[in-house]
């Protein structure tokens, strides 16, 4: 089973788990605004750790791993989100394997308004 269907799998059990004891059982139960916040916070982390790293980029081309760590962050509360709205990671996948090969400027033109 890959990572995102596992943790896919526990988001959703967690829907059922005691908020005092689960941190994501704490995050649905406090409701959709909590989990946006929580979304725009680490999106913002993710831009200034990506400006940091920006910035001390050795000529090696490493610039680090907070990066690494505030996407991951990132990726999780938005699955959290998804979850929480009955939606699954796995729709996103489907969406962005359905725009693979396809021009960004051709993808764009193509939504609907």
């Amino acid at each position: 089973m890959d990572i995102i269907t596992e943790l896919t799998r526990t988001l959703q059990d967690r829907r059922q788990a005691d908020p005092e004891n689960s941190y994501v059982a704490s995050l649905y139960a406090a409701g959709v605004d909590r989990i946006l916040q929580k979304v725009g916070e680490e999106a913002t982390e993710v831009v200034i750790a990506a400006k940091d790293a920006a910035a001390a980029t050795t000529d090696s081309g490493t610039a680090g791993d907070a990066v690494i760590h505030e996407v991951a962050d990132l990726w999780f509360h938005t699955m959290v989100l998804l979850v929480h709205l009955g939606r699954s990671p796995e729709e996103v996948l489907k969406l962005l394997d359905k725009r693979f090969g396809l021009s960004g400027l051709e993808e764009k033109r193509s939504r609907k308004r």
